[in-house]
């Protein structure tokens, strides 16, 4: 395994002593009373896994569940640790594509040990968390675990932000009468709704998580100090679903109105288009009786030609003007 692939951090009392030391030192530090141990692995192998297992005593089935690709968001208790695993979330309005990135994270008494199957998740960004909030480290694992599911909501406030953004701009666009933008709005309605949905299956799990690591906290020493900042984590995880929901509410309205306003420009087109129909008939039945092979009014007579032309133009122009005033045409 690359050396890049492993990120590494201890604490003393608080205080970060070292970073990116060996892997092979996090069990020696984990015998310490006074140390927080951070380990943090990207894309490991199976035999690291295992051996990590053995070492920390994590239960295999929260293992297994770290590497599967498509666990859903949960917190499970275990005999020695607690095991978490989240999906963080990027939205990109240009090419209307959700993102998503797995972080699992094992709790310990004295250490967590985070797991990402990819790069997609920025694992620097709770660095900085923590570093911000240094004089949190003292309350050891809960506030590293705050820091990491802190800087996953708040992303899913960005990405739902984006989202929201996006649907503004398809309302802007509903009733344009332009062909081009109506069969736009329709592929970007379809991309968003696709978006949304794989964003409320993140964002609406994290609930449950959230609430579990809080019942968990309250039962730990010193839990109390972190009450605050987790019942502050529990709301903004609440709001960010119940603002996907509104959305998929805004979405589904958009996607229904496109329906019925395409429904309503076939209406107008097929009105016009008898309107046209109707006009076009009277010449055609005038020229077609006049054209029949027996003696009429003005036959061959210049003024049978004329009385037949004004005949045309009147009766036509009348069913225009007709049309015109009901707003067929």
């Amino acid at each position: 395994m690359a050396v890049g692939d492993v990120r590494t951090r201890v604490w003393r009392n608080g205080i970060l002593e070292a970073e990116n030391f060996p892997l092979d030192d996090v069990s020696d530090y984990l015998e310490q009373d006074d140390v927080l141990i951070w380990a943090d692995l990207c894309s490991p192998d199976a035999e690291l896994l295992d051996r990590l297992a053995d070492e920390l005593s994590l239960d295999r089935h929260a293992v297994e569940d770290a590497v599967e690709m498509h666990e859903r968001p949960k917190a499970s208790r275990y005999a020695s640790h607690t095991f978490i695993t989240t999906y963080a979330i990027t939205y990109n309005p240009q090419t209307s594509e959700l993102r998503t990135g797995r972080v699992s994270a094992f709790v310990m008494p004295r250490g967590v040990m985070t797991v990402r199957l990819d790069r997609e998740f920025d694992i620097e960004a709770v660095v900085r968390e923590w570093d911000d909030n240094a004089d949190l480290m003292k309350y050891g694992p809960k506030a590293l675990v705050h820091g990491l599911l802190d800087v996953i909501v708040d992303g899913y406030f960005v990405a739902v932000t984006a989202l929201d953004d996006q649907i503004d701009r398809l309302e802007e666009l509903l009733f344009d009468d332009n062909p081009k933008v109506a069969r736009e709005l329709q592929r970007n309605t379809f991309a968003l709704r696709k978006s949304l949905t794989e964003a409320r299956r993140t964002i609406l799990p994290m609930r449950e998580v959230v609430n579990t690591v809080m019942r968990r906290v309250a039962e730990l020493e010193n839990g109390p100090e972190l009450a605050a900042y987790y019942e502050d984590l529990y709301d903004h995880v609440l709001r960010a679903a119940e603002w996907t929901e509104s959305l998929r509410d805004m979405i589904t309205s958009i996607f229904e109105t496109n329906l019925s306003l395409s429904d309503t420009r076939m209406n107008l087109i097929m009105k016009k288009l008898t309107a046209w129909a109707a006009i076009i008939a009277v010449p055609t039945a005038i020229t077609g009786y006049f054209g029949q092979n027996v003696p009429y009014p003005g036959f061959a007579r210049h003024w049978g030609f004329y009385l037949s032309v004004t005949t045309i133009v009147v009766v036509a122009g009348s069913l225009y003007g007709l049309f015109k005033r009901k707003d067929w045409l």
